[in-house]
């Protein structure tokens, strides 16, 4: 088994889903007011473009936040920034070695889990984007279906097996492919006027990947113990720990209050998450009444003016509720993104700050206020520091 620290995450869309919601209402931006309360440092939006690779730019941008907090930057411009295809480029050839030996029965695409970063700086190290962009193909952004298609074609040949006996120059075949269209991974490289390999830069910028810890909440497991969470986008096999709902929130509210950011993965295809910046968990059948006798005769309730507010109501989340989602696959695996504050809405309903990674869009400019509720029901798991962990539930799983 891996060590805990390792996350597991999600298959990254670059599009939203409606098809599975139909015609289900969708919340305006315009109708929320709202209010920060807490709002750590991060550094600029990205956009991982046509690519499956929010896991990466997510868990650099969270890495990014321990770097700024663990030195005390309060200069943007000293602010970190990770190469997000270091990290891909040495996660492709980890997985294909895998695929392979596993036969070809391994998810082989681009979505992977926020594992895979840490195993990647914990065994690689980290690189910044001046030493490695990773662009060598012609674009200015990701667009990597091509690469993803080739990648995979090339390690089905490998698993077909066609002389009966694997040559041990396939793996060097692979990491040509990924040279062509990456480039190849600087042996060393120079920032700020000083020299650095790989290694030596993740010790620089004082990064320990044993310090994070992944964690999350369902009860197919026991609490408290660890398991591997089961989304085919983890295909390192990560392991997380189990912990009760309010236990859960409780790891993410106390991180914020004591200066931590959170790296979070979960479901994004809900019609309460939105283009313009807002991810709230409607209660359908409360909000629209649709097959009741009232609503077939007179209608909806349209009392309220139409220029006024509507804020939509939202289901309220027990620990059932949320592990029915999951087991009905109405919860997926589908997004990583970067958990940075709090604030509330003119109700006085909480929200988190997050940090997207489809660029600078949407009403807040690459940022969603995501509602208390949302959080509850529609995160598979999170990575945190581990001194974020309030003492109490730190010393329960044992963690050091």
């Amino acid at each position: 088994m891996k060590k805990l620290i390792l996350a597991v995450s999600a298959l990254c869309i670059v599009a939203l889903s409606a098809s599975a919601q139909g015609q289900a209402p969708r919340p305006k931006a315009d109708d929320y007011t709202f209010t920060n309360e807490i709002e750590l440092p991060i550094t600029s939006i990205k956009n991982q473009y046509r690519s499956g690779t929010c896991w990466c730019f997510s868990a650099l941008s969270f890495l990014e936040s321990e770097v700024i907090k663990a030195k005390n930057l309060r200069d943007s411009t000293q602010y970190p920034d990770f190469s997000e295809m270091f990290i891909i480029r040495n996660a492709y050839h980890d997985r294909a070695l895998k695929y392979v030996r596993l036969n070809g029965h391994l998810n082989m695409a681009a979505g992977s889990g926020f594992g895979d970063v840490l195993e990647v700086i914990r065994e690689y190290g980290l690189v910044p984007q001046s030493a490695f962009s990773g662009m060598n193909y012609g674009y200015d952004l990701p667009v990597q279906g091509e690469l993803d298609a080739v990648l995979k074609a090339y390690v089905d040949a490998i698993v077909k097996n066609p002389n009966r006996k694997l040559t041990p120059v396939w793996p060097k075949g692979f990491d040509g492919i990924l040279d062509a269209y990456l480039g190849e991974i600087p042996e060393e490289f120079t920032e700020g006027g000083v020299n650095y390999t790989p290694a030596s830069y993740r010790e620089a910028m004082g990064i320990d990947t044993d310090e994070y810890i992944n964690i999350t909440s369902f009860t197919h497991h026991p609490f408290w113990k660890p398991f591997v969470l089961e989304v085919e986008d983890n295909w390192r096999w990560s392991p997380a720990y189990n912990v009760p709902l309010d236990d859960f929130m409780a790891i993410i509210d106390n991180a914020i209050t004591n200066g931590y950011t959170v790296l979070w993965g979960g479901d994004v295809s809900e019609p309460g998450f939105t283009r313009d910046g807002l991810a709230v968990l409607l209660d359908v059948e409360a909000l629209s009444n649709s097959g009741s006798d009232q609503a077939r005769w007179v209608g909806p309730d349209n009392s309220a003016p139409a220029d006024a507010p509507r804020l939509m109501a939202e289901l309220q989340v027990d620990q059932d509720i949320r592990q029915r989602m999951f087991d009905e696959k109405t919860s997926t695996d589908d997004h990583g993104m970067h958990l940075f504050g709090t604030a509330h809405d003119q109700n006085g309903t909480k929200y988190y700050l997050i940090k997207n990674s489809w660029g600078v869009t949407g009403k807040y400019n690459g940022i969603w206020y995501m509602s208390e509720s949302f959080v509850r029901a529609k995160t598979l798991n999170f990575v945190v520091n581990k001194r974020a962990i309030p003492v109490a539930i730190r010393r329960q799983l044992n963690i050091q």
